[in-house]
């Protein structure tokens, strides 16, 4: 496949296209404010070029609510209550509104208890882990989110999908600089980045996926055909045990812990894609929680702190060719600046998907700004 395909853009108004989503998913009777929030969730990720996890994945979502496999007015509930803990079923609703809903239970019991932790089971997708992560910070909080996904990545030595990417995310607040905001997939790249690739006709770099036989995937065609993941760092060697080690962490809290489906038994999230028949626990699990910095130290002190740790981090002696030290939240940040000003770029296949979706639907999409 040709690593030079290259595929139009056009870029449309953030805040057209949000409206856009949240017209779409009412038209499935979600009620106003469950419609609101999803597509605020999805705009997230737009905003701060996180492609693989935004609207381009709305066709896949009404897929999913158009036969059925998500509940668009669920009711949800808490079926644990401690002091500081809960666990929640989602009711099969959509994970753009479960999971948020369900952080605001953790956020509220670390304002009150100093710390707050909920497991979720019975969701769906829930969008980008670290829009999750960011809740809290305005409220002197750190917030960590985690969520198991279905099986695209191998287990180490493994060459069968068994996990999914598990992403982890954590957000950090300072005073003066911006917040750290921490988001990765454990996989060494997510299911979203091999769409996007498919979607340009380009071929996948080496060590992201790997085939039945041991071989490295290097056309998307071989993923969408049964070629896995690898865990984050691809082999031992590269650190791949680190990866494969967090993505069991993730599954564990997320799905064993919550009474979700784990490992293999995840629900798939990809039209195109079968679904697994086996079951073990109900739908796809999240994990998140939240720490009150106050009930640790002075918060003012603390966000101070964090801004010497960046300081610090950012005076570190460069590589060659390199402007700064990344800090982790810095390209999304960039990516937020420009799109605000010049709009959400979306390549020609999104916006194919996009016009059946508005087609189906009956609701008009946006013209683009250029």
């Amino acid at each position: 496949m040709s690593e030079t395909t290259t595929q139009a853009q056009y870029s449309f108004d953030a805040e057209v296209l949000q409206d856009f989503m949240a017209q779409v998913f009412e038209s499935f009777r979600m009620p106003e404010a469950d419609a609101l929030l999803a597509a605020e969730v999805l705009m997230y990720s737009d905003l701060r070029g996180i492609d693989s996890h935004g609207i381009a994945r709305l066709k896949t979502y009404c897929h999913y609510l158009s036969e059925g496999s998500i509940n668009p007015r669920p009711n949800m509930r808490v079926i644990n209550d401690r002091t500081s803990v809960a666990r929640i079923d989602g009711d099969n609703g959509m994970g753009l509104v479960i999971a948020p809903r369900s952080f605001e239970i953790a956020m509220d019991k670390a304002q009150a208890h100093g710390s707050g932790w909920v497991s979720i089971q019975n969701s769906n997708h829930y969008g980008a882990a670290g829009y999750y992560a960011e809740q809290g910070l305005e409220q002197d909080l750190i917030g960590i989110s985690m969520t198991n996904t279905s099986k695209v990545v191998a287990p180490l030595y493994g060459a069968e999908r068994m996990l999914g990417t598990n992403p982890i995310a954590i957000g950090f607040p300072a005073n003066e600089e911006a917040a750290i905001v921490i988001d990765f997939a454990t996989s060494t790249v997510s299911f979203g980045k091999v769409e996007i690739q498919l979607r340009k006709q380009e071929s996948l770099p080496e060590g992201w996926a790997i085939r039945p036989d041991g071989k490295s995937a290097l056309n998307p065609m071989d993923f969408m055909e049964g070629a896995a993941l690898s865990p984050l760092g691809s082999d031992k060697t590269r650190g791949g045990h680190k990866g494969y080690g967090l993505a069991a962490m993730v599954d564990l809290l997320c799905g064993v812990l919550s009474g979700a489906n784990w490992g293999p038994f995840v629900p798939t999230f990809a039209v195109g894609i079968p679904n697994v028949k086996e079951q073990v626990g109900k739908g796809i699990g999240h994990f998140m929680g939240a720490w009150d910095i106050g009930s640790f130290t002075d918060p003012d002190e603390f966000k101070s702190k964090v801004d010497d740790w960046i300081r610090v981090m950012r005076a570190t002696h460069l590589l060659p060719d390199q402007e700064k030290v990344l800090i982790h939240g810095d390209p999304e940040r960039e990516a937020l600046a420009k799109r605000k000003k010049g709009g959400i770029p979306l390549l020609e296949a999104v916006v194919n998907d996009l016009k059946e979706v508005s087609e189906e639907r009956g609701i008009k999409l946006p013209l683009p700004l250029d």
